[in-house]
């Protein structure tokens, strides 16, 4: 359904909604449900990212602000209704982007530093280096052979990335005068993108954040569930600038009336990735969420049960609801959506919905492979974005299979991973975001991993989970039951070929990623 406009069927009927908002990296979008998780009414808008320097990627807060208001405003009058009938709002962020403010005037010391921002590579590079991280390494290995506790087995491969809030932040009080004098006088306020609205959305009066949002920065203990104390000493860090850690299902208070009219009870927030897991239903153990967005995510369900970091997976708090915390075990890749949109922006095609099409129009890529400047598993920030095996005969369709191609190559690099890593049985496959739309992707990978992959009617999941969130909180909805009935399937993707065909091709493009590491 376009942005902006009514679900068709006639005009809201009497009752009660729920607005499910999720802010990400390229478009703010919003959703009006009703009961039966039906979208009444959306609103949309693109997030225009600054780039002030090489590497650097920033949000104009004041920008993601209006845009924020502005999307619900627009969904609640697309869907015919008023803001009063809004039983709650759930909000999903974009994880680990953040800002930092004066306590007392509200004034932002900087723009958002997005996710994707490379501003701390080199600090990362020279951590990673270090005597001191090699001793810690050596210290909690000791420590985990001795009492077996998997608390101490993070420690022992911590290592340190750009898209981690700790590095970034520590940038900012070195590089950032009058943010590093507010902190030392407990005047300096840390947000990722939830806490933000949320100070915002009640004019300063909740400050605050969510567990699966905390957990994403790399700065919260996910075993102690509390900020890192020792990290931030490590990184000079102080922590009074951490705000509270609520359930992320909780009435955080109301939406000043002043900024719709009404006072909106604000009833989650939640980050995208967990939001998207939530939206899918995967409630249970062993369940996975594979988003292909901006970048690509999976996410498997461990329970109560927390996996320490290894091989490029990291835990992550999925969300808590009353006595009830799951833990998630997540792999990331960035640059998905990013690669593909870039092709558009060169013309390679005109139409996302062309892709699929001009990548079977062909039988193979000709031996050309696609490698995103993303960071993969070994976590190289300085890997090169390249073509590989370009010919005279190369044409778009080569080129845009290629793109196609290597986003189900690391699918199942990710995947294998998982595999041998994460001690659980997996049970079902769900994918979203805008590149589940793409068929030829679905089933790729579906072939590669030789797993069944369910891709569901509304791949907006980010949204629907932070209102399923929302709703549960105020009642909109009773249990997670009567979500599961609610869940809407569109597609499920089997696999039609061995995965050793895609052998010879796979092997190619391996070569290309090594080449292009370290650049």
């Amino acid at each position: 359904m376009p942005c902006g406009q009514q679900e068709s069927g006639g005009g809201a009927a009497p009752g009660r909604y729920v607005v499910g908002v999720d802010v990400g990296s390229t478009v703010v979008k919003c959703h009006v449900y009703d009961r039966a998780a039906a979208v009444r009414g959306s609103s949309c808008r693109k997030v225009e990212s600054l780039y002030p320097r090489p590497g650097w990627v920033e949000l104009d807060p004041e920008v993601l602000w209006s845009q924020f208001v502005g999307v619900i405003k627009e969904a609640v009058q697309a869907a015919g209704l008023h803001m009063r009938q809004i039983a709650g709002l759930g909000i999903s962020t974009q994880r680990a982007t953040f800002i930092t403010w004066h306590k007392r005037t509200g004034k932002p010391f900087h723009n958002f530093i997005s996710w994707q921002d490379l501003r701390s590579a080199e600090l990362v590079n020279s951590w990673n280096k270090s005597l001191l991280l090699k001793v810690i390494h050596v210290i909690f290995t000791v420590l985990h052979f001795l009492t077996g506790n998997d608390r101490y087995l993070a420690p022992s491969f911590l290592t340190f990335s750009t898209q981690q809030t700790s590095m970034k932040l520590s940038w900012v009080f070195k590089n950032i005068h009058e943010a590093e004098e507010a902190a030392r006088k407990n005047n300096c306020c840390f947000g990722t993108v939830d806490t933000w609205l949320l100070y915002r959305l009640t004019k300063g009066s909740v400050y605050a954040t969510d567990y699966s949002n905390a957990s994403a920065t790399g700065v919260f203990e996910p075993f102690t569930k509390c900020w890192n104390p020792a990290l931030c000493n490590l990184l000079s860090i102080p922590m009074s600038v951490y705000p509270p850690v609520k359930d992320t299902s909780f009435n955080f208070g109301s939406a000043d009336s002043e900024i719709f009219g009404v006072p909106i009870p604000i009833m989650a927030v939640v980050a995208d990735q967990q939001s998207a897991m939530f939206g899918e239903c995967c409630f249970h153990p062993g369940d996975v969420k594979l988003t292909m967005g901006t970048g690509g995510f999976w996410n498997v369900n461990t329970g109560e049960h927390l996996f320490a970091s290894r091989r490029g997976l990291y835990p992550l708090i999925g969300w808590k609801i009353g006595e009830e915390l799951v833990y998630l075990t997540e792999g990331c890749m960035s640059d998905f959506g990013t690669a593909i949109r870039w092709a558009q922006d060169i013309n390679l095609f005109t139409n996302v919905d062309e892709t699929e099409k001009m990548a079977r129009s062909i039988v193979d890529s000709q031996g050309v492979c696609f490698v995103p400047g993303f960071q993969i598993s070994v976590n190289d920030p300085y890997l090169c974005a390249s073509f590989m095996g370009l010919k005279p005969s190369t044409t778009r369709n080569h080129l845009v299979r290629a793109i196609l191609e290597s986003v189900a190559f690391r699918n199942k690099q990710l995947y294998d991973i998982i595999v041998k890593t994460v001690r659980l049985p997996l049970q079902t496959i769900r994918a979203d975001g805008g590149v589940s739309n793409n068929s030829f992707v679905m089933q790729m990978t579906s072939d590669l991993i030789n797993k069944k992959i369910e891709k569901p009617a509304n791949a907006d999941m980010s949204s629907l989970g932070a209102a399923f969130l929302a709703g549960l909180a105020s009642g909109f909805w009773t249990d997670k039951e009567q979500l599961k009935k609610l869940r809407r399937t569109e597609a499920i993707f089997e696999p039609q070929k061995d995965s050793e065909e895609y052998k010879p091709a796979m092997d190619i493009w391996l070569q290309a990623m090594k080449r292009s590491l370290h650049w």
